[in-house]
Formats: structure tokens, C-alpha cells, sequence
């Protein structure tokens, strides 16, 4: 009789503490890894309201790990300044690498980010004195525009970038984004007689070594490959 009393109070506390034991299922959700390329629209924006302007620019990001993306933009840019008794033209183009990392915890399967990065850019241009103006005594005005077609070529600079911003996904696989740029000036070569007011892909350089810039992207998403992401699900 103990002998089946104890059996009994054996099975009892077996099945309580099953039912007090969480039933933990591992959960496979697949996650994209893959090339996301599109365009600056502030860039093709600012070609047809501003005359004195033409730019374009690719931007372009690929997944390493779940945070960590390889990134980078290519571009050109024509763009007439009158500022300060100068009226100029500089084109040339640059292009920027280094990376990004999102720090947004995604659910399931959406891909958005809000990241933080690093750029190195690289730009080659050239400058073009169209006038400048200087003080002249014997003119009523007391100053004269002095006419010229003054070129400055094979000039270049290089600077580092830190970027923040954001990526969110409009579509299947069509992303807006949007970032600031806070640059430092590494290298710049400078023409004699003249200076480097405005540098393609860094922006103007009345700052002296520091200077900032913004994008606006519309990128499209290419899958290459998948990684599961494993997740503990507790029933």
C-alpha cells in the first residue's frame, strides 16, 4: 500500500512541475542580406530649381552583419558662386566609402534603419574664374568687374565624414532616407592665387576645415542571400 502512495505522490509532483516549467520553442525568421543602390533626390532637385547648378549622385549600402553595412555615394557637380566680388565655376566629381551602423531593433522581417557612419572622401575638380571685382579710384562707382575666363585644373581634397540618419521602407524594397554629414578636411590642394571656396561632394569651405551637408536618398533593395535570425519564443 506505501508502495502505491508513493508512486502516486511521485506522479503528482512530476506532472506539477512540468506545468511549471516554461515550454521554450527556438523560432527561425529569415533575414535579407543583400545591395540597396538608389539616388540623391535633394541633388536632382536643386539641378532644376537652381540654374546656376547641375549635381547627381548614387548612393549605395550593403549588409555585412545584422548592424554593421559597407556604404558609399558616387557623384558630380557643376556649380557657379558669386560671393565676395567672385563669380566662379567648379566642377569635378568625388566618391566616399566606409560604413554604417543600425542601431534600430527591427521586428520580424522589416529592414529599416537608424544609423550612424563613417566617410572617406575623395573629390578631383576644377575651378573657373568667370569676373571678379576690384576697387578702382577712377571709376564713379568705386569699383570695376574685371572679365576672365581664368582656369584652375587638377586640384583635389579628401576629408573625413561623420553621418547620421535614417532609412525607412516606403514599398517592397523601395527605401527613403535621409542623413546629415558633419565633414572634416583632411588634404586640399589649392590653386595659386586663388582658393578652394567650394570642394564637389563636401560643400563650401568658408568654415575653414569643418563643414556639413544633407542628402535626401530613394534607394531600391537587391536580395542576394538569407541568414536565420534565431528567437526564443516561450509558450
Amino acid at each position: 500500500m506505501l508502495k502505491y502512495i508513493f508512486s502516486l505522490i511521485v506522479f503528482c509532483v512530476s506532472i506539477i512541475g512540468n506545468a511549471q516549467t516554461k515550454d521554450t520553442t527556438k523560432v527561425l525568421y529569415p533575414e535579407r542580406y543583400g545591395l540597396r543602390l538608389g539616388i540623391d533626390l535633394h541633388k536632382i532637385g536643386q539641378s532644376f530649381y537652381e540654374k546656376d547648378y547641375r549635381g547627381f549622385e548614387i548612393v549605395g549600402d550593403y549588409r555585412l552583419t545584422k548592424r554593421f553595412y559597407f556604404a558609399g555615394e558616387i557623384g558630380n557637380e557643376d556649380k557657379t558662386i558669386e560671393d565676395d566680388g567672385l563669380n566662379f565655376t567648379t566642377k569635378g566629381s568625388y566618391f566616399k566609402v566606409g560604413f554604417d551602423y543600425n542601431s534600430f531593433e527591427n521586428w520580424l522581417d522589416m529592414e529599416n534603419m537608424i544609423f550612424v557612419g563613417m566617410r572617406y572622401g575623395i573629390s578631383s575638380f576644377n575651378h573657373t574664374l568667370n569676373d571678379y571685382t576690384i576697387f578702382d579710384p577712377t571709376n564713379y562707382y568705386g569699383e570695376n568687374t574685371v572679365l576672365t575666363t581664368q582656369k584652375f585644373n587638377g586640384l583635389n581634397a579628401s576629408w573625413l565624414e561623420i553621418v547620421g540618419g535614417i532609412k525607412a521602407e516606403l514599398f517592397q524594397n523601395v527605401y527613403l532616407g535621409f542623413s546629415v554629414r558633419l565633414n572634416y578636411l583632411v588634404s586640399n590642394k589649392k590653386p595659386d592665387n586663388f582658393d578652394n571656396l567650394f570642394i564637389p561632394g563636401y560643400n563650401r569651405t568658408y568654415d575653414g576645415k569643418f563643414g556639413a551637408g544633407f542628402n535626401y536618398s530613394l534607394s531600391y533593395f537587391i536580395p542576394i542571400y538569407k541568414k536565420n535570425k534565431v528567437v526564443a519564443e516561450e509558450k
